[in-house]
């Protein structure tokens, strides 16, 4: 099904592989004259050309990306406006596209979440961008639809900003990546190594393209096979899919930790691109003759079969096939990991009680999103649910078309009614079943979606409140197999239907007649329109040259998510308010964490302020008395004060900005890591004045609770050296070593100003 090679590989005419081994030389000269070195058949993949096409140096080590493109929903765009006005704004230099799809639900919060869409109106019209007004569109159906180009390359505030099978190279980023973009600035990166995938056969009817994300997501996840590279697909398979089918797959491999992905383009791409009047936008585009990838992943697609991701990770993944013939055991192996992943005494998270005459009865469906909304998804889901009923028990089914013009094609082929009259629910475009401001199951239960993640509490539970929730990832076929059968789990393949695949007809006249096209026709007299919940961000001090942090929560989960440090859901109302925002840190992992946090940042205030940081938290005195026997220098004065949180692997998931600066906003300086699981956590650390500590030892040194002295770290971080002495203060000063990692030199710059803002002031 799915094969991973040892080594690198070769691609010959875009359909041979050929292993990099002793013998690849000679078998490349055989077969056409010539065997060029790794690095030179390197320069011949599709991610090459683009990168090179969008560096602004000769350096291709050493990059400065410019994109052409960036884009923004509602949880996100009014911090990233705030920090760039903070920092200078004056016009958006590139079309900038501010979708409305993540805080939609305007009841929700008060006023507060309609107060930012006026907010980002505003900011169209002042600096030139391009706004998408609630339920128009979820943000990546729009950039597919309206912004991608073939060799183009996207930078979203968002993780799954991914239009690899349109030819797009697109990031997911954190906020600050896109000030910089704005700024006029670069997207500063070392060369990525990029790794093949080739596709060959055909899916077999019911297997979808979740089930073919699933599949390779479960294959490479834990290896960390492709983290931070840039995935290239090609290969015969891939005529063999259609471009809706090709884009399901592609945004899933953000769950991967890639860093971007990219697809060989072909007619069908071409057609997509007519059909939504952008056929200009389309070129060819396919690996050179000989082209050298880093890694090499095979896909049989004839050998995939309906998956099913269990909780709590996409790559928990699992052939329904499998899972019902080994119900009880996986279940029982599902909720012990489960137990340990949740670390919570007040719930208890089960799954077998949902095992009724040996089958597994799941209470919840919902299709939607960028990854199920799309046209295709919902009309194979159609298929397999007209003439039937879900039953008027317990399971329950709704839909999100993903766009206007895929709703308005949707009514006008009759799905939506056939959907409708099955007993499922058919909602507008809305993200908020991805992260648990929609569709927030009842405690206990379980909802199979096909949507993009199924991490704890993403569904909208609360552990901490003794409620239990959790989603298990599927394709959309296969779901509403399971809706006709009243929510018994039921692979796609298992029922006999005949899939209609109707064609589809793009109406761009919704977004005419809705959409606010300001690019290139900035109004510097207008006004911005602030509601009372936008706030700027605080103030933030440069680092010092010794810093004393005090460690504030230690977590020793194998992967902590960003949905862990700062939850999604009800939450996202108050990402327009650093402060307000804040409180919710780590809430739903260590409620604690924020109470301590804010106690130990009495004394950096006082600090600031010219008072003794001594008298506004007491317990200090004696850590500095420690401190000044081994450094009689230490002026506690002088000396930034803070706090630090220890987890073995941050920041998989969401490209959410705030999981760093609401750490920093509570007095953060830095994290401690075994790893960072992806670059864009890492990069938002960086761009907050937090440094990305690595702790290579093993066995944790230091306690929750314990405090940390750090000497000389501005020098260190200025001169560049790869190993810090820390010191926990104890009654002695005990020695560890901690690194930083690769830091460009403008990293460096950000780190010691105290964030991006201040770098940007100067």
């Amino acid at each position: 099904m799915i094969k991973l090679y040892d080594s690198g590989a070769y691609l010959l005419n875009g359909t041979e592989i050929i292993v990099d081994d002793a013998n690849a030389s000679a078998l490349l000269q055989q077969k056409v004259g010539t065997a060029p070195s790794k690095e030179e058949a390197a320069e011949n993949t599709i991610a090459y050309g683009i990168l090179k096409n969008h560096n602004t140096t000769e350096d291709m080590q050493h990059m400065k990306i410019r994109f052409d493109t960036l884009a923004s929903h509602d949880i996100t765009y009014v911090g990233i406006v705030q920090t760039a006005r903070a920092s200078g704004l004056e016009k958006f230099p590139i079309p900038y596209v501010l979708t409305n799809c993540h805080n939609s639900l305007c009841a929700v919060g008060g006023t507060i979440n309609e107060d930012d869409h006026l907010f980002g109106l505003s900011c169209a019209k002042k600096y030139g961008g391009i706004y998408v007004p609630a339920h128009q569109a979820v943000i990546h159906q729009y950039m597919r639809e309206m912004m991608s180009g073939v060799g183009k390359m996207i930078l979203g505030s968002d993780s799954h900003t991914r239009y690899g099978a349109l030819g797009t190279m697109a990031i997911g980023e954190g906020g600050p990546e896109l000030v910089k973009q704005l700024l006029c600035k670069t997207y500063d990166i070392d060369r990525p190594q990029v790794v093949g995938v080739y596709l060959k056969n055909k899916p077999i009817p019911g297997v979808g393209p979740q089930d073919v994300a699933l599949a390779i997501i479960g294959a490479v996840f834990e290896k960390g096979y492709v983290k931070n590279k840039i995935m290239e697909f090609f290969g015969d398979g891939v005529s063999n899919l259609s471009v809706d089918y090709r884009n399901g797959i592609d945004v899933m491999t953000t769950e991967t930790t890639c860093l971007s992905s990219v697809w060989q383009t072909d007619e069908k791409v071409k057609q997509w691109y007519a059909i939504h009047g952008r056929v200009e936008e389309y070129a060819l585009q396919q690996p050179g003759k000989i082209a050298y990838y880093d890694g090499m992943i095979e896909v049989d697609l004839a050998k995939i079969r309906p998956m099913i991701a269990m909780p709590f990770h996409p790559s928990n993944v699992y052939t329904i096939e499998e899972l019902n013939q080994n119900l009880l055991d996986i279940l029982d192996e599902v909720e012990k990991n489960g137990v340990k992943q949740l670390d919570n005494n007040k719930i208890t998270f089960t799954l077998k009680d949902k095992v009724k005459n040996g089958a597994l009865y799941v209470e919840q469906g919902v299709i939607a999103g960028c990854a199920g909304g799309t046209y295709e998804n919902i009309c194979d889901a159609r298929d397999i649910l007209k003439g039937h009923s879900i039953g008027a028990d317990e399971f329950a089914l709704s839909v999100y078309p993903s766009s206007q013009p895929v709703f308005v094609c949707l009514a006008e082929n009759g799905a939506i009614a056939d959907i409708m009259i099955s007993g499922a629910t058919v909602r507008s475009a809305f993200c908020g079943p991805c992260f648990g401001a929609g569709d927030v199951p009842a405690n206990n239960c379980l909802s199979i979606r096909h949507s993009t993640r199924n991490f704890p509490n993403r569904e909208g539970s609360k552990i901490t409140n003794g409620q239990i929730a959790s989603v298990a990832l599927m394709d959309a076929r296969s779901i509403a197999a399971t809706a006709i059968n009243k929510g018994k789990l039921t692979p796609a393949t298992d029922i006999v239907v005949e899939y209609t695949n109707p064609q589809y007809h793009f109406n761009d006249e919704v977004y005419k007649n809705r959409c606010y096209f300001g690019f290139n026709h900035a109004d510097a007299s207008a006004e911005l329109k602030f509601g009372p919940n936008i706030t700027d961000w605080p103030a933030m001090s440069h680092l010092t040259n010794d810093i004393l942090l005090k460690v504030v929560s230690v977590i020793t989960d194998p992967v902590t998510t960003t949905d862990e440090l700062i939850p999604s859901g009800e939450t996202s109302s108050y990402r327009s308010n650093p402060l307000g925002l804040a409180e919710f840190t780590l809430s739903r992992k260590d409620p604690a964490y924020v109470g301590r946090a804010k106690a130990v940042q009495q004394a950096e205030k006082a600090r600031l302020a010219g008072k003794n940081p001594i008298e506004a938290y007491e317990e200090l005195k004696e850590v500095f008395q420690t401190i000044q026997k081994q450094f009689p220098q230490v002026n506690p004065a002088q000396t930034g004060i803070g706090s630090t949180i220890y987890a073995i692997k941050p920041g998989d998931g969401s490209a959410r900005e705030q999981a760093a600066s609401c750490q920093k906003v509570l007095g953060g300086w830095a994290n401690i890591a075994g790893e960072y699981a992806t670059k864009r956590y890492r990069s938002n650390l960086i761009n907050w004045g937090m440094l990305p500590f690595i702790l290579e030892q093993k066995k944790l040194p230091f306690e929750n609770g314990d405090y940390l002295f750090i000497p000389n770290i501005s020098k260190a971080v200025t001169e560049k050296q790869s190993e810090i002495t820390a010191y926990i203060v104890g009654k002695a000063m005990n020695p560890f070593t901690l690194k930083l990692g690769d830091l460009t030199d403008d990293e460096r710059k950000i780190i010691l100003s105290g964030c991006l803002i201040n770098f940007y002031k100067g």
